[in-house]
């Protein structure tokens, strides 16, 4: 039943209740029929199955595989190892998923935990967990709203419900039904949401809603979905499951090939051990995550907390930032903009500026000790106005004492003050336009102040209207048919909450990165509109303002065609967010949503990147969100959106490394026995490469600065493989010139009559990849064009690789445990020139490269008057 349209008898039948509420029978049967007034919860997974997750993915049953492989063939160090690596990995993941998010449990500390109700016409506290449809409850000021409800009867009420609706503004509520029609949640002003919070007056209702079926409830249910995976996580998970088919087959194949030569099955095995380990890059995970982690600590120092890690990455790929309005693009402060007054000055204040004098003499706003003004926010930007222009109540109270008022209520949308002056009685009245309009003395100049209001309006403006009246003496009865009749046009003033500077800029720096910046807000369509188009967020008429009432009345196909088109939603409820995050997911975006309150958790949860505000957001928004802004500024998200970037871009980085380099362990191992040579590593040999080699560097590309150009590239394709962009050609060339040189360095060593030919053939492979971890820092430019010192650290790691490495040739323990022996002099040198090679080769591809895309560009002869073709300077 939609009770907001309902009248509190038809209310009271449909609940069948009475205002002297349900008999104690009653309320027990009703509570066995509806259950608890409790937010449902989904049934959390245990400690236990928490762990065994952890080792789901198919790269880990690879490893394990290989471990148990390995033990049962004698292998048992390589064994340890392995398991090592996998139960680091399953703790790591283990740790993320037991902090994952407690939105649900915030919902459940906003519900109140004891009601007053009346039963059977006596007034009793209850649990408000036991409260049950047709209870009759009682509510004043300071007092949470325990369930939904209708209200009976009100004495000046006032609820909070910007943490459902996202208006600021506290609402007055009324026990009248609405006409038929559609209204937001904002609108239905006869009803109360549980969890909102009663800032004034007092008041009596009938419980409609209970439960999972109040309007916190459905926010609930919203929540309980599966959290989004990240693009790199879409990414890795597609990339592990080929990696490790793939690593599989590779190994059959050779098994297979093996066997059919007639080689040894323990041999055959412990090859196939060896490629399946060199398949696997073991440090990925741990990379990843430092990555993240350090990009965390770096977004902290620009005002954006990180709560769940795999997000920082999801901020360069994001194509969509879906953006509430107050506090983030604008200031969250109502601001005086603009003064109109009359020509001819009212002989009622003559002394002065009458309609300054009416804005410090009508509000209810106060300084506290430290002169900060306290009070409904408008009000205290007409009083603080007004006393910066040396207009201030205090000041005034001496020539115009209050006598009396009439407080505002919204059947009348008027306030009027009266004060006490030598000449009788002032009354001051403050109001929307319409309603002064039917109270002024001389209607004739109501056409001229119509469009001057709707001019205002049309800018996103609040306008309040001020006019007055002089009564010989106070009435006996302060009546609105009395008081505000017959009134004297003051002036009126023009409000808003002005946008941030900062965001302008913010949002022109989005559109040069190819990301979309989307408004949505509960404020109405020409406030919202208004403050798009400064902004910059509506620049043209293709570009589309859309209510929530238009919305709902688009089925999916319809809505679908229109959303890329949308730039601003106003008044929408928070299903309605949901859903237009859902849309744009499905038309392959990745959408960034900030929110404050609880009407946006569903969407901050299922958003690929949700953002609360930290200053003004609720508990709820900041648990359901990925990150917080810590100064709820629009223009912060783009330096998070930059950060976002640099860390995608340095783990692709680093894949492109650690791929290249197993790529040429595998051909190592693989094409070893077609060239007569045998297996040339152990697989302890590939698992320090990978862990060392590959994690130390591997760990220090997160410290690589951005490239110049970051935030005027488009997001990163949603759809992109990690092997787009030429990734998978270098990961196939750089392998085999990696494995090439493997080989030939085992090759000459066995022909050389090299004892220790396989160390040097380690030490070639594991130095090989500290080349092409320094040549790969860019993509494009030179490593001396970057600078060798633009990344310290990644050098550091190169040289304790280096030394790590030689520890395990020159050391009797390294070459216990690596079964190594020490290379001569001569022996280090020739292993360091061949692992040279992969550096020079690099750099040579991106010259080559560089020089290939240079625009050619002609210019005429001077002598001969021939164009000649040159290649231009980049």
């Amino acid at each position: 039943m939609e009770y907001h349209i309902a009248s509190v008898a038809d209310t009271a039948r449909a609940l069948g209740t009475t205002p002297a509420g349900l008999d104690a029978a009653t309320a027990q049967q009703r509570l066995v029929e509806h259950g608890k007034n409790e937010l449902a919860d989904t049934k959390k997974k245990t400690v236990g199955q928490l762990l065994l997750n952890q080792f789901t993915d198919v790269m880990i049953l690879v490893l394990l595989t290989a471990a148990v492989i390995s033990g049962l063939v004698g292998e048992a160090k390589s064994a340890y190892i392995i398991i090592a690596i996998v139960l680091l990995n399953a703790l790591v993941g283990f740790l993320q998923e037991y902090r994952a998010s407690k939105a649900l449990e915030a919902l459940q500390k906003m519900a109140a935990h004891q009601a007053q109700v009346l039963r059977a016409g006596q007034p009793l506290k209850v649990a408000a967990a036991d409260l049950v449809p047709g209870d009759v409850v009682v509510l004043e000021a300071g007092n949470i709203i325990p369930a939904d409800v209708r209200f009976v009867d009100t004495h000046a009420l006032k609820v909070d419900e910007s943490s459902l609706t996202g208006e600021a503004t506290n609402v007055e509520k009324s026990p009248d039904a609405l006409p038929a029609g559609a209204y937001p949640l904002g609108d239905r002003a006869n009803l109360g949401y549980k969890g909102t919070f009663v800032t004034n007056g007092r008041a009596t209702a009938y419980v409609v809603a209970t439960g999972q079926h109040t309007e916190l409830g459905k926010i609930a249910a919203l929540l309980q979905t599966a959290e989004t995976a990240t693009p790199l996580q879409k990414r890795l998970a597609t990339f592990g499951k080929r990696l490790a088919a793939g690593a599989l087959g590779i190994c059959a194949l050779f098994f297979l090939a093996g066997w059919l030569r007639g080689e040894p099955l323990l041999n055959l095995l412990l090859v196939a051990i060896s490629l399946a380990v060199a398949a696997i890059p073991e440090a990925l995970p741990a990379v990843v995550t430092v990555a993240l982690a350090l990009g965390a600590k770096r977004l902290v120092r620009s005002h954006a907390l990180i709560r769940k890690l795999p997000a920082v990455e999801t901020l360069g790929s994001v194509t969509y930032i879906c953006t509430d309005k107050t506090g983030t693009l604008t200031l969250n402060k109502m601001t005086v903009l603009d003064l109109y007054e009359p020509a001819a000055a009212t002989p009622l204040l003559a002394e002065g500026n009458g309609l300054l004098t009416a804005m410090a003499l009508n509000h209810d706003v106060t300084r506290d000790a430290q002169g900060q003004w306290l009070g409904d926010s408008t009000e205290v930007a007409l009083a603080q106005y007004a006393a910066d222009k040396q207009y201030e109540r205090t000041a005034l109270d001496a020539r115009f004492p209050r006598i009396g008022e009439l407080p505002f209520d919204s059947q009348r949308m008027c306030m009027s003050t009266l004060h006490q002056t030598s000449q009788g009685v002032l009354c001051v009245t403050k109001g929307a336009m319409g309603a002064l309009f039917k109270q002024l003395q001389d209607p004739s100049q109501i056409p001229y102040l119509q469009r001057r209001v709707d001019a205002m309006a049309a800018q996103g403006y609040r306008v309040l209207g001020y006019a007055a009246k002089l009564l010989p003496a106070l009435p006996a009865t302060l009546d609105p048919a009395t008081v505000e009749s017959g009134l004297t046009f003051l002036g009126f003033a023009s409000l808003m909450d002005p946008p941030r500077d900062e965001a302008r800029q913010a949002v022109a720096e989005c559109r040069a990165a190819g990301i979309i910046p989307v408004m949505i807000t509960g404020d109405h369509k020409l406030t919202a509109k208004a403050i798009a188009e400064s902004l910059g967020i509506l620049t043209s008429a293709e570009e589309l303002v859309l209510t929530g009432p238009e919305l709902a009345a688009l089925d999916e196909p319809a809505f679908a065609a229109l959303v890329e088109r949308v730039r601003v939603y106003a008044r929408v409820d928070p299903a309605q967010k949901l859903r237009i995050i859902r849309a744009l997911q499905a038309r392959h975006h990745f959408v960034a949503m900030t929110g404050d309150g609880v009407n946006d958790a569903p969407a901050l949860k299922n958003a690929d990147i949700g953002i609360a505000m930290g200053i003004n957001g609720t508990e709820v928004a900041k648990e359901a969100a990925h990150l917080i802004l810590l100064d709820d500024n629009f223009a912060t998200i783009v330096q998070a959106v930059r950060h976002g970037r640099r860390i995608y871009a340095n783990i692709l980085k680093f894949i492109r490394y650690i791929l290249s380099g197993n790529a040429g362990e595998i051909w190592a191992i693989f094409l070893a026995p077609f060239f007569g040579l045998p297996i040339p590593l152990l697989a302890i040999h590939i698992l320090w490469v990978n862990l060392i080699s590959d994690g130390l560097p591997g760990l220090a590309l997160a410290y690589e600065p951005a490239e110049a150009n970051t935030m005027q590239r488009p997001p990163i394709n949603p759809r992109q493989t990690i092997f787009a962009d030429g990734l998978g050609w270098f990961i196939l060339w750089v392998g085999l010139l990696i494995g090439a040189l493997t080989l030939g360095t085992q090759a000459w060593s066995l022909r050389s009559g090299v004892a220790h030919w396989q160390t040097m053939t380690f030490t070639v492979l594991c130095l090989s990849q500290l080349g092409n971890v320094l040549a790969i820092r860019s993509g494009r430019e030179s490593v001396f064009t970057v600078g060798l010192l633009s990344n310290k650290p990644l050098l550091g790691a190169v040289a304790l690789t280096v030394a790590l490495q030689l520890l395990v040739i020159y050391t009797p323990f390294g070459n216990d445990l690596f079964s190594t022996q020490p290379l001569s002099w001569r022996e280090l040198g020739i292993t360091l020139a061949i692992s040279s090679v992969v550096f020079w080769a690099v750099e040579l591809q991106k010259l080559v490269s560089r020089r290939r895309s240079q625009p050619v560009v002609t210019l005429p002869a001077v002598m001969a008057g021939v164009a000649l073709p040159i290649k231009a300077a980049v």
